[in-house]
């Protein structure tokens, strides 16, 4: 995972969406229109959701303590996450309740001309912000689709700064949509359905969040691809008879911790297996450069047959 990747996704979002939300506020000003109310409240939300994103990478970085020797990593997991509440409680429940109440009390826009094209020109700024983290993204999606790398990836940062964009955009072209429509049949009430669907879209985003965000705070393992190296790796060092048993649990991001129980030669000294061991842990680190706290415990064969 590459932090600096991250962290030009991060910055270009936030600053593409204090430049949008400046803007839709003006025109929601001045042209009275929902739609464009709800998406600067939408990019408020995903602006402070990038502010949470980099407090958390800074909260990661810290030196591990006494209290927390395996340091903070998952500090990410836990203000992604946050990300996922903002965006649900400030962003789609927010355009839920102004698109009601736009339903409620429908009203004419005025200077329709501004709100659209702020909105075209958003279109065309969040559009660079996408692409800046579609290009991130590809250095290490690897083989997989998009799909499987929102819902495999260890680092939070990149899936969320592509969601909360994907979903930006669409909300941008709904609100266009909804204030195009008012205008072409003279029915404010299409503002009103458009707030609405970004508010639902928003919801959907968030959940899809909070579910990913929240597996990573419980824990998770090596992906099946890593554990099979890691099992290799093992298997292969000089000394090492079989693999008993193992397991793995990311500790951060960029931090894979790995327990295994080894199974080695009886007649095996102390120095030789304290040499198989030092051989074992070398050859994991090269197959899978991720896996750095390591606890590898030497035993036989036949005992673990016993268990």
């Amino acid at each position: 995972m590459s932090t600096e990747g991250s962290m030009r996704a991060i910055i270009a979002a936030l600053m593409a969406n204090i430049g949008i939300a400046i803007t839709k506020f003006i025109a929601a000003a001045f042209s009275g229109s929902a739609s464009m109310f709800a998406e600067g409240i939408h990019s408020v939300a995903d602006s402070g959701n990038q502010v949470l994103l980099i407090i958390g990478g800074k909260r990661a970085r810290r030196a591990a303590t006494e209290s927390h020797p395996f340091g903070y990593g998952r500090s990410r997991y836990i203000y992604a996450f946050m990300v996922s509440i903002v965006l649900f409680a400030i962003g789609g429940m927010f355009s839920i309740i102004e698109g009601i109440n736009k339903l409620s009390h429908p009203h004419e826009l005025e200077m329709v001309w501004l709100p659209l094209t702020v909105l075209a020109v958003a279109i065309v700024m969040e559009s660079f912000s996408l692409r800046t983290a579609v290009k991130e993204s590809n250095h290490i999606r690897g083989n997989q689709n998009w799909v499987e790398f929102v819902r495999h990836a260890k680092a939070p940062e990149l899936p969320v700064i592509l969601l909360e964009d994907l979903a930006a955009l669409t909300g941008l072209v709904l609100a266009f949509g909804g204030v195009g429509l008012s205008v072409v049949t003279g029915d404010p009430i299409w503002d009103a359905i458009g707030t609405l669907a970004i508010g639902g879209l928003l919801v959907l985003v968030a959940i899809i969040l909070g579910l990913e965000t929240s597996s990573l705070l419980v824990g998770e393992g090596a992906s099946t691809g890593d554990t099979a190296r890691i099992r290799e790796a093992l298997v292969a060092s000089a000394g090492v008879q079989s693999v008993i048993h193992m397991k793995t649990l990311y500790l951060g991001p960029e931090e894979l911790m790995l327990g295994a129980k080894i199974a080695i030669a009886e007649n095996s000294s102390g120095a030789e297996i304290a040499e198989i061991i030092d051989r074992a842990e070398v050859a994991v680190r090269e197959a899978v450069p991720a896996a750095r706290v390591i606890y590898l415990e030497p035993d036989l064969l036949r005992v673990a047959a016993k268990n």
